[in-house]
């Protein structure tokens, strides 16, 4: 299996599997000198972990990371640097039940990769998905950590919009509502009708889907490049790599087409420094694929979790008809730990692209 890597200057490559030993990754082409911790990357990760609501999988993994490389630390430093080489970095799984998914071993979950993964290798480890389980974003979110060092002064942020077909009321957005929930859910009220509406879910043995908006403030102008280089572009391509999501978009997103053009022109005033006052951000904080200095502004799909209670009719390996049913500790709502994700994918994309902008013009 190849296509593991993502970046070009800034590259992270992913391993492991969701019941293997461990996963992690290595990050190539980090800059020296960056003030590093395991202590911060952990922070980041036991955003995204299990088991810390009934509201998502109740397997328990304390995702605790190991900086294997890629660091140092002597009186000379004033504490752990990186050093410019690859940092590697490893989190063991702790917590497999694998006897869950014995039921399934011949059998394809309507949904899943269980059958394009078998007929693209000829072989699938159907214990809890292998290498196409979301568990595999731990390695994501403890390298987006890296990343977001990379840029001076960006600040990158998520949360969930909307579950199933409840939105939240953007006139209630606060920032610092979304860690005080379990939703990462920026309107109070919104959080409070979600509670009951997933709990039902979760004891009918179902699932639902979930939007998600990742906003990166503080972005220089200037990042990206046409015509194949785009940020946006980039971006899209990142947040499809993400488990699960089938829909991306940027600025106003859909919503542009149902725009006239009058609307959806961003119009600019001046101002003594720091370049043109825009009046919208219809634009996601990016025009011709290169960043205007607003604040970027993505937001993605993510499809109900594949493995629930509820009898499916589905197919064996050797092209039997039957029926399935997905025991095991899933996620209700597998959007709701899609959010740090989802922050660490745009914070990778931000780091690389400044790393590029830095490398072909000498700006900063």
């Amino acid at each position: 299996m190849s296509h593991n890597t993502f970046g070009h200057l800034f590259r992270i490559t992913t391993f492991g599997e969701s019941h293997g030993a461990a996963l992690g990754c290595v990050v190539d082409g980090c800059p020296p000198g960056i003030a590093l911790t395991a202590e911060e990357i952990q922070a980041d990760l036991d955003r995204r972990k299990p088991g810390q609501s009934k509201y998502t999988t109740q397997r328990r993994e304390a995702d605790e990371v190991e900086i294997l490389s890629g660091v140092f630390e002597d009186d000379r430093t004033g504490g752990q640097v990186t050093t410019g080489t690859p940092i590697a970095l490893l989190i063991r799984n702790t917590d497999q039940r694998s006897k869950d998914y014995s039921e399934i071993r011949d059998r394809y979950r309507p949904g899943h990769a269980d059958f394009t993964y078998d007929t693209k290798y000829g072989v699938r480890d159907y214990r809890g998905g292998g290498r196409s389980s979301a568990r595999e974003t731990a390695a994501r979110v403890a390298a987006g950590a890296i990343a977001r060092k990379v840029v001076p002064g960006i600040t990158v942020r998520g949360a969930l919009v909307q579950m199933g077909p409840h939105k939240i009321d953007r006139g209630n957005w606060d920032w610092d509502e979304v860690p005080r929930n379990p939703f990462f859910c920026p309107d109070a009220k919104a959080a409070a009708l979600w509670a009951d509406y997933l709990d039902g879910i979760r004891k009918a043995g179902s699932s639902i889907g979930a939007v998600i908006e990742v906003v990166a403030d503080g972005v220089p102008a200037g990042l990206g490049a046409p015509v194949y280089g785009k940020l946006d572009q980039d971006i899209a391509s990142a947040m499809m790599s993400i488990n699960a999501v089938k829909g991306v978009e940027i600025g106003a997103g859909m919503a542009s087409a149902e725009l006239t053009g009058e609307e959806n022109a961003d119009e600019m005033r001046s101002r003594n420094e720091g370049g043109p006052h825009f009046l919208s951000n219809h634009a996601g904080g990016i025009l011709g694929g290169i960043s205007s200095g607003q604040p970027v502004v993505a937001r993605f799909a993510v499809k109900p979790t594949s493995s629930i209670l509820t009898p499916r009719r589905t197919v064996t390996a050797t092209g039997e008809d039957t029926e399935i049913v997905t025991k095991g500790r899933h996620d209700p709502c597998v959007g709701i730990r899609a959010v740090p994700v989802g922050e660490a994918m745009l914070a990778i994309v931000l780091a690389d692209h400044y790393l590029r902008h830095r490398g072909q013009t000498g700006r900063v």
